[in-house]
């Protein structure tokens, strides 16, 4: 069917298609030969580097399920102190007070500019130095800390972004209507925007849970991909294969967090007219804008 933005492919483009699509799975084709054939000439495809996975249940009670459990209360806490967080920050850039504007301006733009692994090196060298946490603690802190700096100042951003997409009239019925700013953001903007923002929140939330595989590589933290190294030490230097399966649950726990996401979302634009404009991950907001919404 033929419309504004699309042509009906003709019979040559369909040919074309068809050739195109043909070629395409031959080299991928091609592609998965030559890997499979590389990794079975190493002896990674052998049965005794996949079956420890199946027949072996320590290898989930020692290494695989208690990294999970560190992986996902890392996600966890982080999620938890930088959601509230960044829509903190997000509502201080809004504000009409140059005083609250600029300042949270600077702490947002400064936490975002460094690299999130950077942020936990230096948490670990503050929490050393002048704190006295356990060492057996510390790299939960450190990584919990990066994490919560980097993506609150992300998420303060998807936030103004999100309040700023919102059509003018929405704020000034509002003030018509006798509401003050605060109420006008809390009960207006704030509930409608939530719906716009949710596709980008996620998409940072899914970064925050595979993010904490930095703690484990740097500062020692026993998160899900840092068993890959005693997995291997004590299953036969099968790395392949424990890199897959670690891989197979991050996608697994990626996949159930953007579902139950998908689903929040499809409620909330069911439960309200909400604009069909959508925040991409790491979205701003245009600086023109910012006086056209008032915030706290």
């Amino acid at each position: 069917m033929s419309s504004v933005l699309y042509d009906t492919p003709g019979p040559r483009a369909k040919r074309r298609n068809v050739v195109y699509t043909i070629v395409f799975l031959a080299v991928l084709a091609l592609v998965a030969w030559w890997v499979l054939g590389a990794l079975d000439e190493k002896h990674q495809l052998d049965a005794d580097k996949w079956s420890p996975f199946v027949t072996d249940s320590k290898v989930w009670t020692t290494y695989l399920l208690p990294g999970l459990t560190e992986t996902l209360r890392a996600a966890a806490l982080s999620i938890v102190i930088a959601l509230p967080l960044g829509a903190a920050l997000g509502i201080g850039r809004l504000s009409d007070h140059r005083w609250v504007r600029v300042p949270v301006g600077a702490v947002v733009e400064f936490f975002r500019a460094i690299p999130v692994l950077l942020l936990m090196m230096f948490a670990s060298a503050v929490y050393r130095e002048f704190t006295t946490v356990s060492s057996d603690f510390r790299p939960l802190y450190a990584v919990v800390t990066g994490l919560v700096l980097y993506n609150a100042s992300v998420i303060a951003e998807v936030v103004r972004a999100g309040v700023l997409s919102l059509p003018r009239g929405q704020g000034d019925a509002a003030v018509a209507l006798g509401m003050r700013k605060g109420q006008t953001m809390l009960y207006v903007l704030l509930p409608q925007a939530v719906t716009v923002m949710l596709p980008a929140l996620v998409s940072q939330l899914v970064v925050i849970v595979k993010d904490t595989a930095l703690g484990g590589a740097l500062l020692g933290f026993a998160e899900l991909l840092s068993q890959n190294r005693q997995i291997t030490a004590n299953y036969g230097a099968n790395t392949i294969a424990t890199l897959t399966v670690i891989a197979l649950i991050y996608i697994a726990i990626n996949f159930l967090l953007t579902t139950l996401a998908g689903r929040l979302e499809r409620r909330l634009r069911q439960g309200r007219k909400s604009p069909s404009a959508t925040i991409p991950a790491q979205a701003g907001a245009p600086e023109a804008k910012s006086e056209a919404v008032s915030g706290a």
